[in-house]
């Protein structure tokens, strides 16, 4: 088991399965697009265990609490994960450049920085500091994809070492 699963199962926290298209919807982008050393991570959200969008649902902070806000951005990292997993077979040669968090937020919520904050923890957890540190912009947009509160894309490098 590579060590950032290993890190994942210590803290109880399950990848969830490939985001489920609804019917009549099709992408025609990756969701991880690897280039040389460099991978790029489109758009994710929180996913349930079927993997259909996960509540709450609708613009922080009105129909959505900076709290749940924070919680669908860990769950988006979650997807992140998963979806890379699935494309690079492991997690443990990578290491984050820069995160990027869309907050659907209520016009004047100048607080969408806090979102994506225990996300951030995560990675640098799980990573470790040298791998999980990242740049990152979390700027607050009118609407998300299936009135989701949170979208996450980033970029990564694999790199010839495993984590440790």
């Amino acid at each position: 088991m590579d060590v950032v699963e290993q890190r994942l199962t210590e803290r109880e926290l399950a990848l969830p399965p490939q985001a489920a298209l609804p019917s009549g919807v099709t992408i025609p982008f990756h969701w991880i697009r690897v280039w040389g050393d460099r991978v790029h991570v489109s758009g994710h959200g929180a996913l349930t265990g079927s993997g259909q969008p996960a509540g709450p649902f609708g613009r922080v902070p009105d129909a959505v609490s900076i709290e749940a806000a924070q919680q669908s951005a860990v769950q988006a990292v979650l997807s992140i994960l998963s979806s890379l997993r699935r494309t690079l077979g492991g997690l443990d040669r990578l290491a984050w450049l820069s995160l990027t968090c869309f907050v659907s937020a209520e016009p004047g919520f100048a607080q969408a920085t806090l979102i994506p904050n225990p996300a951030s923890e995560l990675i640098v957890e799980l990573f470790g500091p040298e791998r999980g540190a990242h740049a990152r912009a979390a700027p607050g947009v009118t609407a998300l994809p299936f009135d989701l509160p949170v979208v996450i894309a980033a970029e990564l490098v694999i790199t010839d070492a495993d984590t440790g």
